[in-house]
């Protein structure tokens, strides 16, 4: 499949994952699913991509159900139909679906869009980033200091920043750094799915940023069972200032 392909595939997804959950009220939406950190919303989501995803000639890994799809394909999608559910589940608009095409040599297309404004943020691998059908780019105001940095989880202690803003999904907190409205991202856990940072981390790569694991390990990775440590800047420096604060 070629990137228009993927990424009309991947709208078509975000538009069905949106219907399926639009008929859900305050109190489904809180329901809980098969996990301890799965939501009833999680399943609703997945399923209705899962519809979508698997009449194309792709392999997919969800985070909800695994792998599924054509196990033989050249493109694997990986997907988390709701990156934010605890956002989506208590009515804070800010969660997303996110989806990435991962070929031979790595993150090809991905896509995240914001469920609740439709705003979307795609990126192709070579061809750069678009907000809402708009080219951006990083911002660059300098160091640690004077940088805004997401977090997942909280660090032991203050790393140096600016501020900092706990915003509940990582994919959308790394297209907000692509589109240059955040410095940098802090996964201060170290158990982050590939479903959770691929589509973004193609986002800031495109955009002009760094997107590493901690301890160096590979992200461009589909198997469900690994996790990583993700951190992220709009440039370098950035990232090593991010990198040696964490480790102290």
């Amino acid at each position: 499949m070629q990137s228009d392909d993927l990424l009309e595939l991947f709208a078509d997804t975000a538009y069905a994952v949106r219907r399926a959950l639009a008929p859900m009220n305050a109190e489904a939406r809180r329901g809980r699913g098969d996990r301890s950190d799965q939501y009833a919303l999680d399943l609703v989501a997945d399923a209705a991509a899962l519809e979508v995803l698997q009449k194309a000639p792709v392999a997919i890994v969800s985070e909800e159900s695994g792998r599924s799809g054509d196990p033989d394909a050249a493109i694997t999608v990986v997907i988390d139909p709701v990156d934010g559910s605890t956002n989506c589940s208590i009515g804070l608009p800010y969660w997303a679906i996110s989806l990435c095409a991962v070929d031979a040599d790595g993150p090809f297309v991905g896509l995240v869009t914001n469920q609740v404004t439709e705003s979307s943020t795609h990126a192709v691998r070579g061809r750069g980033v678009w907000r809402d059908g708009d080219p951006v780019t990083v911002a660059n105001r300098g160091g640690l200091s004077d940088s805004i940095i997401a977090i997942s989880g909280m660090p032991a202690q203050p790393l140096g920043w600016n501020q900092f803003r706990a915003l509940g999904s990582i994919a959308l907190s790394l297209c907000d750094l692509a589109a240059g409205h955040l410095d940098g991202y802090l996964d201060a856990v170290g158990n982050v799915g590939p479903w959770d940072y691929l589509a973004g981390m193609l986002a800031v790569q495109e955009a002009g940023g760094r997107v590493v694991d901690a301890s160096g390990r590979d992200l461009a990775i589909t198997d469900p069972g690994e996790r990583r440590q993700v951190l992220a800047a709009s440039n370098q420096g950035l990232l090593d200032e991010l990198h040696s604060a964490l480790a102290r």
